[in-house]
């Protein structure tokens, strides 16, 4: 990422008077009832380890799940003492038994309390990095896919107002004119960040948002709607109120999104179609085509989007779309994008110049092109799904990211969710070593790395996104492992994350290949590395949280493809 502001204005400066940039909407007012007061239960019992996953799934209210009032926590109660007029970066839930599992966790909230961004008096987002000791460059703008988890730490804790205005504040930048250079953007893209802007001499404040045109490559976040979207869905189940979502603006931003989507084409498959650099791996990294990141997101944002649209006349012939596109989308990733040990081994017996409806070798992949190390990465049991499948092309890598919210969005089966764990406990050294998680596997080296990111050196072997190690990923493993029955994989990844990340300052990343070292380039105080660990020990904690970002398998679905199926299923 790089990205420099030379206007000579401060952040968060005075905060008299107040202006957008464009021709903006304003919404804040219909919103005054959100700000209400809410009685939340939080209602714990015996540890996660001894539930199954059906008992919570089958919950009226994933707040319902811990039975016995014995252990019930009003959160009315939390809030007296943790109430917006009283919370500091002093006065973070420390002595309270709801966060007493850990020492750390207290100075994880004051440093996220310190990078929380305000505009108008009201909080809007927490910046990427509270780093003093470098070049800001963009770390002090607000990301819409780093303020993610921070979001979500917030709606655990009962703070629902910088998550609603986080929410309007994108959706009005997403309102303005989008242009790279003479070329305009769609009307749908989303900010990949925005930046409050404080003019000293007329005192007043700006929202300033970057959509590609200042970020490395240029490149439109194609992730940002997305991550919306499913924030959105986060925010109206864990708050219980719908009102935000039914605005008649939002109901208008998620269609504009997905319309930018699933509009027809020259496509043959129902997967979107992305270039590098367009996601979390920002930069060249040789996921250009059809990345599971991309797909798996957009998985999630479409079924997300199905309980948010109404249906109205404007609504109603978006979600037939929708349903159609989440049918094939889920059948061609099941079948195509899916790798265990049968699979790889059919891959590998593979004809090639297959012509006609018959053909196994759909996309035509060349069975010399598997690479040496996938043979003895894929255990006997295990699986996942890989990085990418274009026309003669396989992206064996794994990704952290897209696998994780494949079972958290029901993109994988209940039987490839289990295989994904198995693989990750199988590979552990590989994949979490000794800090949690690798972003993808195996680093590129020597010739490839030189053809593929263009000599890149951030992302040289086992560093930054070429096999870097990411704690921010910690959340994302950790819901992964509740949904799958598996909480004692995510309380291992953790306790390593407790071993190093505060003593380190909460890096951005690590390097090496077991994830050692401090990485040569990373940030401290990385924002969404400490909101990312909050949120693994609150959801583990209390396992009701995982209602929020995840969903259940609609059984209404027929394509339902079993593991180690072929091609040719």
């Amino acid at each position: 990422m790089a990205m420099n502001f030379t206007d000579n204005m401060s952040q968060n400066g005075s905060k008299k008077s107040v202006e957008y940039s464009g021709s903006i909407f304003e919404i804040e007012d219909i919103l005054k009832p959100l700000d209400r007061p809410r009685t939340i239960n939080i209602e714990r019992n015996r540890s996660f380890d001894e539930r199954s996953m059906s008992e919570l799934s089958n919950c009226i209210s994933p707040r319902q799940f811990f039975k016995d009032p014995e252990y019930l926590v009003h959160v009315e109660h939390l809030e007296s003492i943790y109430s917006p007029s009283r919370r500091s970066v002093f006065n973070s839930p420390r002595a309270n038994g709801y966060f007493e599992s850990h020492a750390m966790v207290a100075d994880a909230w004051e440093a996220l309390r310190r990078s929380m961004v305000h505009f108008r008096g009201q909080p809007v987002g927490t910046i990427a990095a509270v780093d003093h000791s470098v070049e800001k460059v963009n770390y002090d703008q607000v990301f819409v896919r780093d303020f993610v988890p921070s979001a979500l730490a917030f709606l655990m804790n009962g703070e629902y107002e910088i998550v609603k205005n986080f929410l309007l504040k994108t959706l009005r930048l997403q309102s303005g004119e989008k242009r790279i250079d003479k070329f305009k953007l769609g009307e749908g893209v989303m900010p990949a960040s925005f930046k409050v802007l404080h003019d000293p001499v007329r005192n007043n404040e700006t929202l300033v948002a970057d959509f590609g045109e200042s970020a490395i490559g240029r490149v439109a976040p194609v992730d940002s709607g997305f991550w919306w979207i499913i924030l959105l869905r986060a925010y109206t189940k864990h708050t219980g109120d719908s009102s935000l979502a039914e605005l008649p603006e939002c109901q208008k931003g998620m269609r504009l999104i997905l319309s930018l989507c699933i509009s027809e084409g020259f496509d043959t498959f129902p997967t979107l179609l992305c270039a590098d650099g367009c996601s979390m791996i920002d930069r060249r990294m040789g996921v250009y085509g059809y990345p599971i990141e991309i797909q798996a997101l957009f998985f999630m944002a479409l079924r997300c989007a199905l309980l948010l649209l109404k249906q109205d006349d404007d609504g109603k012939e978006l979600v037939d779309q929708i349903v159609n596109r989440l049918h094939a989308l889920s059948f061609h990733m099941r079948s195509y994008f899916w790798l265990d040990s049968k699979q790889l081994n059919d891959i590998y017996r593979y004809k090639t110049e297959e012509y006609s409806h018959t053909a196994v070798n759909k996309f035509n992949v060349m069975p010399d092109s598997l690479p040496d190390w996938v043979f003895d990465f894929m255990p006997t049991r295990g699986g996942y799904f890989i990085g990418n499948v274009s026309p003669a092309r396989m992206d064996f890598r794994w990704f952290c990211l897209g696998n994780c919210v494949a079972i958290l969005s029901s993109l994988a089966t209940p039987e490839q969710s289990a295989a994904i764990m198995d693989l990750i406990e199988a590979r552990w050294d590989e994949l979490v070593g000794e800090m949690p998680l690798k972003i993808c596997y195996p680093a590129m080296e020597s010739h490839q790395w030189r053809i593929v990111t263009g000599c890149d050196p951030k992302n040289t072997r086992w560093s930054y996104h070429n096999g870097g190690s990411w704690p921010v990923l910690l959340w994302l493993l950790t819901a992964a492992c509740i949904k799958t029955g598996r909480p004692q994989i995510a309380r291992r990844a953790i306790e390593l994350a407790e071993s190093r990340l505060a003593k380190d300052h909460w890096p951005e990343y690590y390097d090496g290949k077991l994830g050692r070292y401090v990485g040569k380039q990373s940030r401290k105080f990385q924002t969404w590395s400490i909101a990312g660990y909050l949120v693994a020990k609150m959801m583990l904690e209390d396992p009701s949280h995982l209602g929020m970002i995840s969903l259940e398998e609609d059984k209404q679905k027929n394509q339902v493809i079993k593991r180690s199926a072929s091609w040719t299923s």
